[in-house]
């Protein structure tokens, strides 16, 4: 089950995950079961994760998105181009989340 983020979070993450290079790469052959075992032990690390999609079908792209979030209970943080950008909280909480979006403001 994934995670729904409120509209503050979501440009907080956005913000983080600007200078982030992607992790994963999705290819040609789609989503092995490889490739999310390796998404879901990026997530872990980092938490919020880049992920490059190959293809130009904008379709399967938002499919391949769904799909990740519902099966490793993520976030999605934003879909532009090529690039997925996922967030999951793990064990040891490296991104921590504004609490309002007044919250979001005071932040330097």
């Amino acid at each position: 089950m994934k995670i729904e983020l409120a509209p503050f979070e979501r440009q907080y993450l956005k913000g983080l995950a600007h200078d982030l290079k992607p992790v994963v790469m999705i290819g040609n052959h789609g989503l092995s079961e490889a490739v999310v075992r390796e998404i879901a032990i990026n997530l872990d690390a980092h938490e919020l994760i880049k992920i490059r999609v190959q293809g130009d079908d904008r379709d399967a792209r938002v499919a391949l998105f769904d799909k990740i979030c519902d099966e490793l209970g993520a976030a999605q943080v934003q879909h532009i181009g090529k690039l997925l950008v996922l967030w999951r909280p793990s064990d040891k909480q490296r991104v921590v989340l504004p609490k309002s979006k007044k919250a979001l403001k005071a932040q330097p």
